[in-house]
């Protein structure tokens, strides 16, 4: 079931075109990576979303239903510019964008006591915010993004600004809201974190949809046959001798402090994997043999790139 349905949406200011014919489908308790250049367009989808700007055109449903102003409390949404006010107390500021979102004093205040103990945090309370560091400023942020359960959570660049241990911290954090339930919409230039934590990905550039679809099929779909292999004690000129089912870039080949060669090849189309791993064979004691399935990032600046 698809919870987010973006329908042919286009948002234009004046000459420029910041969306065009833009439609995606977000499934109920999924992540979608959105994903794009600066400037493709990921921003202002996620301000319309947010109600903060309205299409010129199409059509956005939120469970089944159009897109209205009470959306709102359904949504949390940790812009990558936080929005968090320097000069006030961090407890007085989390109840207070809480109860924006809805939440009445006594349960905003008992889920604050819930996640200021689970990131041990409590003795922020009465700390401004102006006080904090980034990082400790983003703990914050994303509790008062999550604090109110939202059924669709809006991540832009969540990653800013935390060291490796804090950020993963919060991967697992979003990890275990999509698994209560929650719908994600997350927005990142770190390609690793859309490996580890995207079901299905969007890309934008210069305002439309170039590639969409599960995140395994799309890596699926860009395999080049190309193969990686380690062979022991190997003459490197007895690569020659693949000529008929491979091309070699002597590039990329190189010997490693095991005297092990270490080759990228890339098979002819019509050549099987099983027929490559035989002709190998041959040669000597074969370390290791396995595809080279391009990386998401691989992907994005291939279509980023040709356009």
């Amino acid at each position: 079931m698809n919870f987010l349905q973006a329908k042919n949406v286009t948002k234009r200011y004046q000459a420029h075109t910041a969306l065009e014919d833009l439609s995606i489908s977000v499934e109920k308790g999924s992540i979608y990576g959105l994903l794009g250049p600066n400037g493709a367009g990921k921003t202002t989808f996620i301000r319309i979303l947010n109600q903060i700007i309205v299409p010129d055109s199409g059509t956005i449903l939120l469970g089944g239903e159009k897109l209205q102003p009470k959306h709102i409390s359904m949504i949390g949404y940790m812009p990558e510019e936080r929005g968090l006010y320097r000069n006030m107390r961090v407890g007085e500021q989390a109840l207070y964008l809480a109860q924006l979102k809805g939440m009445n004093y006594h349960d905003a205040k008992i889920k604050l006591n819930y996640w200021f103990d689970k990131f041990e945090i409590s003795s922020w309370w009465n700390k401004k915010i102006g006080g904090l560091s980034k990082g400790m400023a983003q703990k914050v942020q994303f509790i008062v993004t999550v604090l109110h359960e939202p059924k669709l959570l809006i991540f832009d660049e969540p990653f800013s600004g935390f060291d490796p241990v804090n950020a993963g911290i919060i991967k697992d954090e979003i990890l275990e809201l999509k698994d209560k339930g929650a719908t994600v919409l997350f927005s990142t230039h770190r390609m690793e974190s859309v490996e580890e934590m995207c079901d299905h990905i969007g890309l934008i550039h210069h305002s439309h949809k170039v590639l969409d679809g599960e995140i395994g099929e799309v890596k699926r779909n860009h395999r080049n046959n190309k193969y990686d292999i380690t062979i022991n004690d190997f003459d490197e000129s007895r690569l020659s001798e693949l000529g008929d089912i491979v091309t070699i870039d002597s590039s990329i080949t190189n010997k490693n402090f095991r005297d092990q060669v270490d080759v990228t090849l890339k098979m002819i189309n019509g050549t099987s994997s099983q027929e490559l791993l035989k002709r190998l064979m041959v040669f000597g004691d074969l370390h290791s043999f396995s595809e080279n399935i391009p990386s998401i990032n691989d992907i994005f600046i291939q279509h980023v790139n040709k356009i």
